[in-house]
């Protein structure tokens, strides 16, 4: 398995395997497809029955993209970009050394940062996928008319062949403008909801322009499931983090923190912010996810883990191989006394605190610690990955009985907006 899960120092009390029975039903549901929200389960299988045909355009588009852009627009919100933008932060790392630079609009109203960066595109060859299954999304849809605008003051009624849509294959007004427009296009899956849909053409195209390989992406997505098509929580990492997050609420931990020692996974852990705060906060029920990214975070919250009200759990993601390494110098005066780290990797410093900040957090904090260990931070890892937390949310949102793929409650703010905004 690409990710070993060790719950040790959890704090645990009760066993694990005495929710073998239930885990049991709730796989069988899950398989079956006889479970809460069923009709988008298609991602349990994906990695395996992906459609081959639009795998192989999405490398063609993506390579047409790369030889004449400068930049690729990436325009979507939640699940529409979040998957991409954290795999490609993941696995290219912060400085990309990639030709074709990847932005992201139609993922806030800030007036602010979308007119910064329409401006910064003026003098740039550009590119934009617009994700969006219905197309009436109102971040996305304001972003995609202010950049279709500036795409006809650049290339005029040429404008078509700089855009890339990926819809819903039938339905909604994303998909007429498709039709009518003539725009390159892409199929989100009926069954596929949005915050699983990175191994998807909403995630793989922009992964592919990003200088990503997408095939290994898909080969770690597919050896997940094949290693966690198993209900036994003696070997089912994914389902036996289900089980302890569960049994840690009902300790009263309502709160699960991830903790990442690498800038380049924060945006991986909004994309699983979203996830499991999308999936399992329904009905008065679930778990806050929250994020922070150490050592830097101990400088602000550090205090508060340590001493504060015991509300929350640590999920540590343990890299084992990082993407660069440094080599700490030695400096004949040592003015700063820091000699001592001489000769040591600056990973393996990065280690050493992660080594200590468990023990304080754990041993005299007595805050419960996960840590989910994976090799390195390569696309096969990072399909995997995301195949792991796709399984493990919907075991651990049965085990609460609440659906898994739907999201009522954000209806409830769109429909305040829209009738403050005079929308009929």
């Amino acid at each position: 398995m690409n990710v070993k899960f060790d719950y040790e120092k959890a704090y645990l009390s009760n066993k694990v395997s005495e929710y073998q029975d239930v885990v049991d039903q709730a796989h069988e549901a899950l398989h079956a497809k006889t479970g809460k929200g069923n009709d988008y389960l298609g991602w349990l299988d994906w990695p395996e029955n992906y459609d081959k045909d639009e795998f192989e355009a999405i490398k063609v588009v993506a390579k047409k993209v790369r030889d004449n852009a400068e930049v690729l627009v990436v325009c979507g919100i939640g699940g529409s970009y979040l998957g991409a933008r954290a795999a490609i932060d993941m696995i290219n790392g912060l400085y990309s050394k990639q030709d074709v630079e990847i932005l992201y609009l139609g993922n806030t109203l800030s007036s602010t940062y979308i007119s910064q960066t329409l401006e910064y595109l003026k003098d740039k060859k550009f590119y934009v996928n617009v994700i969006s299954k219905s197309g009436q999304t109102t971040e996305t849809a304001i972003a995609f008319r202010l950049l279709k605008n500036l795409l006809k003051t650049q290339v005029g009624d040429a404008y078509p062949d700089y855009i890339i849509a990926t819809s819903d294959p039938k339905n909604g007004t994303l998909r007429q403008e498709i039709n009518e427009k003539g725009y390159t296009s892409f199929s989100i899956p009926a069954d596929i909801g949005g915050r699983f849909s990175v191994n998807t053409a909403v995630g793989l195209l922009p992964l592919a322009v990003a200088g990503i390989n997408i095939d290994d992406l898909m080969q770690g997505a597919k050896d997940a499931m094949s290693d966690l098509d198993n209900p036994s929580l003696e070997e089912n990492t994914a389902y036996q983090y289900a089980v302890v997050r569960r049994l840690l609420e009902k300790q009263g931990k309502d709160v699960e923190m991830l903790v990442s020692y690498e800038f380049q996974m924060a945006m991986f852990a909004e994309w699983w912010k979203q996830l499991f705060g999308e999936s399992e906060g329904k009905e008065g029920r679930g778990i806050l996810p929250t994020s922070v990214n150490f050592s830097t975070d101990l400088h602000s919250l550090g205090q508060f883990i340590q001493e504060g009200k015991k509300l929350l759990f640590e999920t540590i993601i343990n890299v084992e191989l990082v993407s660069e390494d440094i080599i700490f110098p030695s400096d004949d005066e040592d003015l700063d006394n820091m000699n001592y780290l001489s000769g040591n990797s600056i990973d393996y410093v990065n280690k050493k605190a992660q080594e200590g900040t468990l023990a304080a957090h754990y041993e005299e904090g007595s805050v419960p610690n996960l840590i989910l260990s994976i090799p390195d931070m390569s696309a096969h890892t990072f399909g995997y990955l995301t195949y792991f937390f796709f399984k493990a949310i919907a075991m651990t949102s049965y085990l609460i009985d609440v659906n898994p793929f739907n999201q009522p409650g954000v209806e409830v703010y769109k429909r305040n907006m829209f009738a403050l905004l005079g929308k009929e």
